[in-house]
């Protein structure tokens, strides 16, 4: 297979897929590394493919879908991080990313892309067995996360619902 039929079968995949695709399944089906997945990721986003990655995997950017976005700013400890996420996903929706503002960077940003109660999971375990620290640690908890849902009302469910565990800055 050539480095371009292997690409079309990537974006096949991906086209396919309802869900994030993770690397590791990608090299596998493909026969190459983890690595030459990472290169022709690069290499297709480069041509113009809207490939988006997650730590669940990546996936096509879909716009034909009416989605509902909201930014809140939230501040909590490590220790809730699970219950924060959680009860978004509960109200239906998707936790896109978290931002934190840095002194020296400026906005700093992590793909999220947590949408049921097995992301929140999957997200606590890697967590766990990597010892890595959160972003919202660089600021004393305090971060935003961009929020989506299908419905209008689910982004003023989940604005709520951090507001009665005391998670909401307003």
């Amino acid at each position: 297979m050539t480095t371009d039929e292997r690409r079309t079968q990537i974006l096949a995949l991906l086209k396919q897929s309802t869900r994030p695709v993770t690397g590791t399944y990608l090299a596998e089906q493909m026969g190459v590394s983890r690595q030459v997945i990472v290169q022709d990721m690069a290499v297709l986003r480069a041509g113009g493919e809207e490939i988006l990655a997650s730590p669940q995997g990546y996936y096509l950017y879909q716009a034909s879908i009416e989605i509902y976005r909201a930014v809140v700013a939230v501040r909590h400890t490590p220790a809730e991080t699970e219950d924060e996420l959680t009860i978004l996903v509960d109200v239906g929706v998707e936790v896109v990313d978290v931002i934190v503002e840095h002194e020296i960077y400026g906005e700093l940003r992590g793909m999220l892309h947590i949408a049921s109660r097995e992301d929140v999971r999957q997200f606590i375990i890697q967590w766990s067995e990597t010892g890595a620290r959160l972003l919202s640690e660089l600021t004393e908890g305090v971060h935003l996360h961009t929020l989506e849902a299908r419905r209008a009302g689910q982004l003023e469910q989940a604005r709520a619902v951090l507001r009665r565990r005391g998670y909401l800055i307003e």
